[in-house]
């Protein structure tokens, strides 16, 4: 089989030709991949970012945490899974022993390993997984859009960090799939929801396609004078989802008195903030990573319910084989979700 591989600590990544896995060991299934996203991890990953040098014990490893597919091997000691099955996977993977995961928190793990980046992931046309880690998707959710499971996980998670209720002012940073989602999901739950990016035109018109009411272009108008035209008064809540550091204290700026900050963003550079003036006001500034049982199994229920909405996120669909182009496109800012298909192996759309 081919898959696409991280297989030095440098820039780039490789598609290999691989022995299929054939037998899922106890507790694991063998799931024939339908779709799988490339997510900003991914790309840190294949630029070789500080930040990932845990993954040189792990190489050459196959890269890929977004995928969706149909079980096609059950191992030993698994229940509630059979062939055919179709499935989507939560890939953070902790020890099973830990305060954390003996609480249902595997998230909080200090040994979790992820599907994707310590071992082999999704982007292939076979994959194992932990059953445990598994959940079956309805029938009538198709799989690509299903492959959009984790990042909205992640976008609920974020939501959920951040206490947002009906009624709130919420300004998010950033409209890549995360801080789209992060949007939708604000709104879905009765937020007022302004959307901001800087030179992300193209993202901003695909946030209003799928319904999100206020957007703004940074290199149009400061995130002060937006925040004052759609709510005319601070925000309540605020997450950041861009990446870029200066965000959160442009971010805090526009923060109400006991307004909080959530930072969803993974970040290069160290945070300095005025840390008078942010105790004075009372801010909270808290962080969101990964996400939770709770916050998967909803995202499958949104999905199933707004599959046809959600699936506009996904702008760009690649055969596996042309992985690397796949990735260069990721990595531009006109592309939302790239989505690598298997079993295709025709032309990339």
């Amino acid at each position: 089989m081919f898959a696409f591989r991280k297989t030095a600590a440098a820039f780039g990544g490789e598609l290999a030709r691989l022995d299929a896995p054939q037998s899922p060991a106890e507790g694991q299934l063998l799931i024939r991949v339908a779709a799988a996203g490339i997510c900003g991890s991914d790309i840190h990953a294949y630029e070789w970012t500080a930040g990932y040098e845990f993954m040189q014990a792990a190489m050459p490893v196959t890269l890929g945490h977004e995928f969706s597919g149909t079980v096609r091997a059950v191992g030993p000691k698994v229940a509630g899974f059979a062939a055919g099955d179709r499935v989507v996977c939560w890939p953070t993977v902790g020890c099973g022993h830990c305060r954390a995961c003996e609480a249902g928190e595997p998230q909080h793990c200090q040994s979790r390993h992820v599907i994707g980046l310590h071992v082999d992931g999704g982007f292939a046309e076979t994959v194992i997984a932990p059953a445990a880690n598994c959940r079956k998707i309805p029938n009538d959710l198709p799989l690509e859009a299903a492959a959009l499971t984790e990042p909205l996980s992640v976008a609920v998670n974020a939501v959920d960090v951040a206490d947002i209720a009906a009624g709130d002012r919420v300004v998010v940073l950033g409209p890549g799939p995360i801080g789209l989602g992060i949007a939708w999901v604000a709104q879905q739950r009765g937020a007022a929801v302004l959307l901001a990016g800087l030179y992300d035109e193209a993202r901003l018109a695909l946030a209003r396609d799928i319904g999100i009411a206020h957007c703004v272009d940074l290199a149009q108008e400061t995130l002060a004078d937006a925040v004052q035209r759609v709510f005319g008064q601070p925000a309540d809540r605020l997450i950041e989802a861009s990446g870029a550091v200066r965000s959160v204290n442009d971010g805090l700026a526009v923060l109400r008195s006991g307004g909080v900050l959530v930072v969803a963003g993974i970040h290069s550079e160290n945070l300095s903030i005025e840390l008078t003036r942010f105790v004075r006001d009372k801010k909270q500034l808290r962080a969101a990573h990964d996400t939770t049982t709770r916050a998967f199994d909803e995202a499958i229920r949104l999905l199933a319910d707004n599959a046809a909405a959600l699936s506009r996120l996904i702008t760009h669909r690649v055969p596996l084989k042309k992985a690397a182009e796949a990735f260069e496109l990721a990595r531009s800012r006109q592309a939302v979700k790239v989505v690598l298909l298997p079993q295709d192996n025709g032309h990339t759309s």
